[in-house]
């Protein structure tokens, strides 16, 4: 997936409210970014950071500035949680993902379950239906060791119940883990930050939704799916 072009070099001064960033660019200016990260953002947080903005020519955004990328300890992190719908659609298409290939036809945000809707729906003659709901990867805690979630997330339990019951329905679903750091080499589940998750995560395995998890290749010009990373059962 291409990242708007330049982006922007930035510090971070704070973020706060959970979709607004203060930051300082090059020039000295201070803005207020749009961040598009509902999640705690743990780790992401510290004054000083280096990070990468885009800037919208669209008069009518009331904030023209977004924040993309940050580094952290030389990692490159993707902050904008709605890329990650993008990035994976686009590695299904070409075949990036040995696990969801095959499909004919990949559709976005398709209404299933009780009032939620699906982030991509795969679809093949030959095939049932397969429900993929991405989660965005942030988290880092321990060396080389992804987590999600960074805050409790009732909705993404609500998720891995949706997904159950489309496999009791006779389709295919999935949970893919996209972590969109460049310093991770496995992942797993942050239990003690939302027991709860953990839970229906465990229950949503027992019922047969299919879990993996992918890293990316992260440069300031563009985030693409890179490969499959080990997910540490615990």
């Amino acid at each position: 997936m291409k990242l708007p072009t330049p982006l922007i070099p930035a510090r971070l001064i704070k973020r706060y409210k959970r979709f607004l960033a203060d930051m300082q660019l090059e020039n000295g200016d201070i803005i207020t970014a749009h961040c598009a990260n509902p999640g705690s953002m743990l780790g992401l947080k510290e004054e000083g950071s280096l990070c990468w903005l885009s800037k919208s020519d669209n008069p009518k955004r009331k904030l023209a500035y977004s924040w993309e990328l940050m580094e952290v300890d030389g990692a490159l992190v993707g902050i904008n949680t709605t890329h990650p719908n993008r990035i994976v659609e686009e590695a299904i298409k070409i075949g990036a993902i040995t696990e969801l290939s095959g499909y004919d036809e990949v559709l976005r945000e398709v209404k299933y379950g009780e009032n939620s809707r699906i982030d991509l729906l795969l679809r093949a003659d030959d095939k049932p239906d397969c429900y993929v709901e991405v989660k965005n990867v942030h988290l880092l805690r321990q060396t080389g060791l992804a987590e999600f979630p960074d805050s409790v997330t009732k909705r993404g339990a609500k998720h891995l119940k949706e997904l159950s019951n489309m496999v009791a329905q006779g389709h295919r679903a999935v949970m893919l883990y996209l972590i969109q750091r460049t310093d991770a080499q496995s992942f797993a589940l942050a239990r003690d930050i939302d027991p709860a998750y953990g839970t229906a995560f465990d229950e949503a395995r027992q019922q047969g939704v299919e879990a993996y998890g992918y890293s990316c290749t992260i440069t300031t010009n563009e985030i693409t799916l890179n490969s499959a990373i080990p997910l540490q059962e615990q």
